[in-house]
């Protein structure tokens, strides 16, 4: 009898079904030569401190570090578990064979590896490697099984990462809960969560530092056409005042004008953070929230295999494309243009050295119904997504007019749209998917024709601005910086360059920032991510770099992939990892100093929250920079009557008159 192991019961009902076990047993499926059980995601862990030594039991400062001469696993204490377990067990140890049907990834390998060994499984074992779940992909799936040993270097790079998470967990947060906590709250350490918090943390110091100053910026009206002067703004308004007056009375002459044709690829397709960040941006979901939905319509069919660092397809799934187009029936209207033609094979779409376990996340073709409102937002942003890389790039002509008045120059641009191209997939709203989004209003108008040597009036205007602090992170940008370790790149071929030394997995970011809400250590005000006082103090006290480096924590992951891909020794990674740990303990220990982390509790927040409601900000320059309490995305910057809101284009309408 061969026994196949899924991840979950619903896959493992669709793969009963589709090989013939048909027959309902208690915990598994039965026929046609098969038994297909499932577990529950995680049924195995890393042994506990206490399970290792009685000395461990008792948190204790003596007895750090803690480092196992070998680690073991165990079954998670938890009755259900051990009721499933007591029948994987049962099958496996009486199989002839085992396939591995779980999920396609790291973590779906070690899920299942460590359940086989405490099952004590001593068969031979296939891997079942597939991107989907439609019934085609597993029927060819079960036709082509893999050897396990395929995929022995993958199960090395889970074990070392859950071993190093062990370490570190484990040893820093003792060592920091009992060092500087004060009895009411553990201080969790984690090799991606603090890196992480640290992010949050230092841009809010940035942004509570920020010191508002004002400037001035000098423009002038030609032809119902702002223009903008090039020497930039003036830092005091003597020199602005002075400039205006030069040119106050004075005719205003176009000296050049340059047109440029230009082309604008489509977007890649998503791989997890990049649809993460979209639905952050555009329907405020949060990473955990994006992902539990991604995941829901792979299994549901309708979608690929989510947990993917890859925005390109291998060569082999080209030839499928057009029956995936086929299937995508609510999308007719923006498909029937390139249905029946010969479908572009871009190399910005279409590039096998590019992916490595798993593709970037397209439809599957199946038709999609009886999706929540939820699931239908996001499935829409992957369907359109795939159909606009199959259009012509957009033809644009950007215009650049330069005009002066006697020595001062001034300039304009404008981006005319010729041909929309793979903008035709997306309504205009659809474009605009975060505020950043509306710059490209301005740069898409359309010029008046100018003529070089044309002469007139124009109005002169000095405004005076301020400048405003960076922004808080909120999700999109959070996990924006986590892929690329900590810095906040947009081009899409950068930002891939990066990635190998990004914090976490993509599969990891949901919950760890998750993880951070749930310490207490950041809270949401709005899209806004703030640490509370509790994360504050402990990136404070910690002085460790390894522990606070998004670039550290960024080599550690490169090592990781690296042992997944067999160019790095996992012996040498957790080996390392021990030297390290122990340099960290005894650092601390050396500390003499009396300091303690704040605690925030569940009451601290709602507290603040409540203040956040009812304080009513002063009429003065102190709430210049501050985030706008009325759309929570824009800063207060200074008008000539009243502080505003910098989101004013987009319809922020908050107004504070000045005090009289």
């Amino acid at each position: 009898m061969i026994v196949c192991i899924a991840e979950k019961p619903s896959v493992a009902k669709d793969i009963a079904r589709i090989i013939g076990a048909d027959k309902a047993h208690d915990g598994y499926m039965e026929g046609n030569g098969y038994q297909v059980t499932w577990t529950f995601g995680h049924l195995c862990c890393l042994k506990e401190p206490n399970d290792y030594t009685e000395n461990w039991k008792h948190w204790s400062l003596a007895a750090l570090p803690m480092i196992p001469p070998r680690f073991g696993i165990k079954l998670i204490d938890d009755q259900g578990i051990k009721k499933q377990f007591g029948v994987i067990e049962h099958l496996m140890q009486a199989a002839d064979g085992i396939i591995n049907c779980g999920d396609a990834g790291q973590e779906g390998e070690l899920i299942q590896r460590w359940v086989m060994q405490k099952a004590g499984a001593t068969c031979p074992v296939k891997r079942l490697w597939i991107s989907s779940m439609t019934d085609e992909a597993i029927k060819e799936g079960f036709q082509q099984l893999k050897d396990q040993n395929q995929y022995q270097s993958l199960y090395l790079a889970g074990l070392s990462r859950a071993i190093g998470d062990w370490l570190l967990g484990m040893n820093a947060t003792r060592l920091y809960t009992l060092k500087y906590g004060q009895s009411r709250q553990v201080l969790s350490i984690g090799r991606v969560q603090t890196p992480t918090l640290a992010l949050i943390v230092n841009r809010q110091k940035e942004i509570d530092n920020f010191k508002s100053e004002p400037y001035w910026v000098l423009a002038t009206i030609y032809r119902d056409t702002q223009f903008t002067a090039t020497e930039g703004k003036y830092l005091n308004k003597e020199d602005g005042e002075k400039a205006f007056s030069t040119i106050e009375w004075k005719p205003f002459a176009v000296t050049d004008v340059q047109k440029k044709k230009g082309t604008e690829a489509p977007p890649h397709l998503y791989d997890l953070t990049s649809l993460q960040v979209d639905c952050n941006k555009k329907f405020s979901y949060s990473a955990e929230t994006t992902l539990n939905l991604i995941q829901s319509l792979y299994e549901k069919k309708f979608t690929t295999y989510p947990r993917v660092d890859t925005q390109y397809l291998s060569d082999d799934i080209y030839p499928k494309c057009p029956t995936i187009l086929n299937g995508l029936k609510d999308y007719f209207p923006i498909i029937q243009p390139i249905a029946g033609k010969k479908l572009p094979k871009s190399k910005k779409v279409f590039d096998t050295s590019k992916v490595t376990d798993h593709h970037a996340i397209i439809p599957t073709g199946v038709l999609a119904r009886g999706l929540s409102d939820m699931e239908k937002n996001v499935y829409d942003l992957i369907a359109r997504r795939f159909i606009s890389v199959f259009y012509p790039d957009c033809k644009f002509s950007t215009t650049t007019v330069m005009g002066a008045v006697d020595k001062v120059e001034f300039k304009v641009s404008g981006k005319e749209i010729l041909e929309p191209g793979w903008r035709n997939v997306y309504s205009k709203e659809e474009e605009k998917i975060d505020d950043d989004e509306a710059k490209k209003d301005d740069e898409e108008r359309t010029l008046p024709a100018f003529t070089v040597g044309e002469t007139g009036p124009h109005t002169p205007t000095l405004t005076e601005k301020w400048t405003t602090p960076p922004k808080y992170y909120t999700e999109a940008t959070l996990l924006r910086a986590m892929e690329t370790a900590g810095k906040f790149v947009e081009d899409d071929e950068l930002r891939a360059a990066l990635k190998e030394n990004g914090i976490g997995r993509p599969s990891s970011r949901a919950g760890i920032i998750e993880t951070l809400f749930k310490r207490h250590y950041i809270r949401r005000e709005r899209k806004n991510l703030l640490a509370t006082p509790t994360g504050i103090e402990l990136i404070d006290t910690i002085h460790e770099k390894l522990l606070t480096s998004c670039e550290l924590t960024g080599i550690w992951e490169k090592k990781l992939r690296d042992i997944e891909h067999q160019k790095y020794d996992p012996n040498q990674f957790v080996d390392e990892l021990k030297v390290q740990i122990t340099e960290i303990v005894n650092d601390v220990l050396r500390d003499n100093s009396n300091r303690h982390v704040a605690i925030t509790t569940d009451e601290d927040l709602k507290k603040k929250i409540q203040k956040k409601k009812t304080t009513t900000l002063k009429a003065d320059d102190s709430i210049i920079g501050k985030v706008c309490p009325k759309c929570g995305k824009g800063t207060i910057i200074k008008g000539n009557a009243a502080y505003g809101c910098s989101n004013w284009r987009n319809g922020c309408d908050f107004k504070l008159p000045f005090k009289k």
